[in-house]
């Protein structure tokens, strides 16, 4: 049972650390603003890359926009990663192999939860289908992520040691898991886990297994700790930076915020070798109270 309490621990740290990032993004102020087109909430205009401000005299019509079109645009972004795809597509296919493995995983808990309810067959061969191939998919694309930026020098010059720490974290679970469904090829002590998570029925796994499911909990609480948890930022990134081209008129929302904005001072000094007495000049701004250089 001390296994089954650290899973329903781990799922809740998951959860709350979550939560507590995407707070700290909504509570960040203002960012500069990049209006890259097409936005996809510009109702009519979205898929040509148009705006209202293309209008004649557009700050006297009402402004229309689409939140459904929006929310197809981020859909293709998290379920198939398309700005990879258009963008990098040697990457994308070990990418993608990655996410796809963690959404059969996803798919592969839900379906145990159904089966528990419901054990019909049709739910027993689609909790062997995902499971199995969720795991082949996570090692194959964690692997292949590592290699590639332990090999290629363009991805090797921006990899920190933290990022192959993650990939090999992703890999290591995903290989004992794999491991264990050779083991138990109908994943009968994933039927089991659900049973004991659902009734606190005894669950006693063996070795394989409960490495594996302590590694799964040691990564659900460690993953929204990380720069993989940008299944949370993705949402501010595209809807409020990406997207955001909401009207500067004076008196607006968007006028009170730029002028909140200005206010904020640098908390923490920065410079580079190519930009150099940056790191000073922002001291001698906190010291003296002036802005600008």
């Amino acid at each position: 049972m001390v296994l089954v309490i650290f899973l329903y621990l781990s799922f809740l740290a998951f959860i709350g650390f979550s939560v507590q990032k995407a707070l700290a993004f909504a509570k960040m102020p203002m960012h500069g603003r990049w209006e890259l087109y097409p936005v996809p909430k510009e109702k009519g205009k979205g898929h040509y890359g148009g705006s209202y401000y293309e209008e004649v005299k557009w700050w006297t019509r009402p402004r229309e926009t689409s939140r459904w079109e929006e929310l197809v645009d981020m859909g293709k972004e998290i379920l198939f990663i398309k700005k990879l795809f258009q963008n990098q597509r040697p990457f994308w296919w070990l990418s993608y192999a990655l996410h796809l493995g963690i959404y059969f995983i996803f798919c592969w808990f839900v379906l145990l939860f159904v089966h528990f309810f419901l054990p019909v067959q049709i739910l027993s061969f689609l909790i062997v289908f995902t499971g199995s191939l969720g795991m082949v998919l996570v090692a194959v694309g964690s692997a292949g992520l590592l290699l590639k930026r332990m090999v290629h020098h363009e991805f090797k010059i921006y990899t920190t040691a933290q990022e192959y720490f993650n990939l090999a974290f992703l890999f290591v679970v995903a290989a004992t898991g794999f491991l264990s469904w050779i083991q138990d090829g109908a994943f009968q002590y994933g039927q089991e886990l659900m049973k004991s998570m659902l009734t606190w029925a005894p669950f006693s796994p063996d070795p394989m297994v409960a490495i594996h499911l302590t590694l799964f909990g040691l990564l659900m609480i460690y993953i929204p700790l990380t720069k993989m948890s940008h299944y949370v930022g993705k949402f501010f990134t595209f809807h409020q930076v990406l997207w955001d081209n909401e009207p500067f008129i004076p008196g607006n929302e968007i006028a009170r915020k730029v002028k909140e904005a200005q206010t904020y001072a640098p908390e923490k000094s920065w410079s580079g070798p190519h930009y150099p007495g940056t790191a000073s000049k922002t001291e001698e701004r906190k010291e003296g109270g002036a802005i600008g250089g």
